[in-house]
C-alpha cells in the first residue's frame, strides 16, 4: 500500500456510531480524519483544508450526499477530489445512482475495513 500515513480525509457523516466506524477503520492503517455531520459543513472545509479523499454518507440532513458529490464535482478546484460513498441503504439502484451521480466507489454498511481502505486507496492513487 502507498504511503497511507500521509492521507487526511475528510468524513461526512451524521451518526455519531457512524462517524466513529470509519474512523476506527482509517485509524487502524494510521490515515488522519476529519469528521463533519453535515454536506454544508463539508463544503465549508473542503474551501479551508486541503483532503486526499471524502468519504460521504449518502443519507445525510438537509443536501445529501448525491448533492454534496455533484456540488464537489462542480468545484474549480476539488472537481478531481476522489470521493467514496457509503450507506446502510444499499441497493444495487442506489450503488448505480451514487456511481452515475460522481462518486469513484461505493460501500454499502457494515463496511468491510480491508475491502474499504483497499478502494480508497485505488481512487486516491489512480485519480
Amino acid at each position: 500500500m502507498s504511503n497511507l500515513g500521509e492521507w487526511y480525509v475528510l468524513v461526512v457523516e451524521d451518526e455519531p456510531d457512524g462517524q466513529d466506524v470509519v474512523v476506527q477503520i482509517l485509524d487502524l492503517y494510521n490515515i488522519a480524519t476529519e469528521v463533519v455531520s453535515t454536506a454544508e459543513k463539508a463544503l465549508t472545509r473542503l474551501d479551508q483544508a486541503a483532503y486526499t479523499a471524502v468519504v460521504i454518507d449518502l443519507n445525510l440532513p438537509g443536501m445529501d450526499g448525491i448533492e454534496l458529490v455533484r456540488a464537489i464535482r462542480e468545484h474549480k478546484r476539488l472537481h478531481a477530489l476522489p470521493c467514496v460513498a457509503i450507506t446502510a441503504y444499499h441497493s444495487s439502484a442506489v450503488k448505480q445512482q451514487a456511481l452515475a451521480s460522481g462518486f469513484d466507489a461505493y460501500f454499502p454498511k457494515p463496511l468491510d475495513d480491508t475491502a474499504f481502505v483497499r478502494e480508497l486507496e485505488r481512487v486516491i492513487t489512480q485519480g
